[in-house]
């Protein structure tokens, strides 16, 4: 997907370049057929407020994107107004304050660059197509994550247009009920993000890469070490697993055990993927690694060019999960056995969550995170391929605490994404603001039903 060029645009339903325009927004090559009645591409504030109250006007709801990294493409639906707000990308930082006020449309990537030439940091996505609107609105699962906490935890306040068109800020002082939603609601905030403020982290002193590569048959052995160890894993690692029916340098199906680390020093780096070396199915291992230096940049194309390519069809779906891995091997082999071809993956996170967080929106996780990704090129292979996720995740649905929004699939399978309580309060602060429902949420609840 290009980052968008020129100054903003409107296009309706039936202009030449509307359906060519709408799809753009959209990292993934499906085209599920919903298109609004109009698409506006915000240059300005100006062009957001007019866009409201177009949609007041003309009894449409709104739909919001920035970056369109949404694998099930939540911001396209039928009817309404579908707004962009890719051209709000602006980077500014006060290097001395260790703040930094960036646009929705900002690309993580490009943020990361011009933060490291201050020496300093923040927890952007794993993909270098990632814009900072949905991501944080989310939570903000990225690099440095499990160490310096949710990206959205770093969102110190945020300046928003409501859907009255006023212009307010957002903070702990400041429309405080504000951005404890913002925090957590994911596609389902009600309000339009115009800037954030971030909070900036110390920039690690070295980022770099192990792996550990494993051949399909050893699939038991593998997460029954990785359950074990999980807990004991330095908060520096990222300790991840990725089943694929193209595992890298041996090319066949297989496990790849992935262990990225951002640490102050090579030597606190080398000490914290030292159980990779030290585990006690090391001599079952296909091929090990040494810790390989990468810049987090770097780090993200390899992701892209091995995992996530460009131009193909997804589906996606996940799940937080507690379950001894015991009970989750027949399903995970099910995943393995029905994948469909590479890249196509399974993520198994060694999560490990922090004893408490901030109050906010964002209240769901546990231990392990597991999300699966189906890949595929050819519309014609669209009925084989694009329930697969769904399918997966309901045969281990009885595992589940629930999911986290970065990977929904609330349209094909309704799932919990918050706190019961949470969700209440949430409902709560959106009739408040936004009591004609102007706004779009989440394309399913909980329960079933779409809000």
């Amino acid at each position: 997907m290009k980052r968008p060029k020129g100054r903003g645009r409107i296009w309706t339903r039936g202009d030449a370049g509307f359906d060519e325009a709408v799809l753009a927004t959209s990292f993934s090559a499906s085209d599920p057929g919903y298109r609004p009645h109009v698409f506006v591409e915000a240059n300005d504030v100006h062009d957001v407020r007019r866009a409201l109250s177009d949609a007041r006007a003309s009894d449409w709801q709104v739909s919001i994107c920035s970056g369109g990294h949404s694998w099930n493409q939540n911001h396209l639906r039928d009817g309404g107004l579908l707004l962009s707000m890719s051209r709000f990308n602006q980077i500014e930082i006060d290097a001395e304050a260790n703040l930094a006020r960036v646009g929705p449309g900002c690309w993580g990537i490009d943020l990361d660059r011009a933060l490291r030439k201050c020496g300093l940091f923040f927890p952007i996505g794993h993909a270098p197509d990632i814009a900072l609107g949905g991501y944080l609105l989310q939570g903000g699962f990225g690099w440095g994550s499990r160490m310096l906490g949710l990206a959205t935890e770093s969102v110190v306040g945020l300046d928003l247009m409501l859907a009255d068109g006023q212009e307010v800020f957002a903070s702990e002082t400041e429309h405080s009920d504000l951005y404890w939603a913002a925090r957590g609601a994911g596609p389902g905030f009600f309000a339009v993000v115009l800037r954030y403020h971030l909070k900036l982290h110390s920039r690690p002193r070295f980022t770099g890469l192990k792996m550990q590569i494993f051949r399909r048959q050893h699939l038991d052995e593998v997460f029954r070490w990785a359950e074990e160890i999980g807990p004991s894993v330095a908060r520096s690692v990222e300790f991840q697993m990725l089943i694929t029916p193209k595992a890298l340098g041996i090319f066949k199906p297989g496990i790849e055990v992935i262990s990225p680390v951002l640490a102050p020093s090579w030597e606190e780096a080398r000490e914290a993927v030292q159980f990779v070396n030290n585990s006690p199915i090391r001599h079952l291992a296909s091929f090990t690694t040494p810790l390989i230096p990468l810049s987090t940049s770097l780090l993200s194309q390899i992701a892209n060019l091995t995992h996530f390519p460009p131009n193909l069809r997804w589906c996606a779906d996940n799940m937080w999960v507690d379950a001894p891995v015991s009970d989750l091997l027949p399903g995970l082999h099910q995943i393995a056995d029905t994948m469909p071809p590479a890249p196509s993956h399974s993520l198994w996170l060694n999560w490990q969550p922090p004893s408490t967080r901030p109050d906010m929106a964002f209240s769901l996780e546990t231990k392990h995170y597991l999300a699966v990704y189906g890949e595929w090129k050819k519309p014609a292979d669209d009925p084989l391929y694009q329930n697969w996720a769904t399918e997966q995740m309901q045969n281990l649905s009885p595992f589940s605490a629930g999911i986290q929004l970065a990977d929904e699939n609330l349209a094909r399978r309704p799932a919990r994404f918050m706190r019961d309580e949470n969700l209440a309060k949430l409902d709560a602060i959106r009739r408040h603001y936004d009591p004609d429902g102007l706004f779009r949420s989440w394309s399913g609840r909980p329960d079933g039903s779409e809000k």
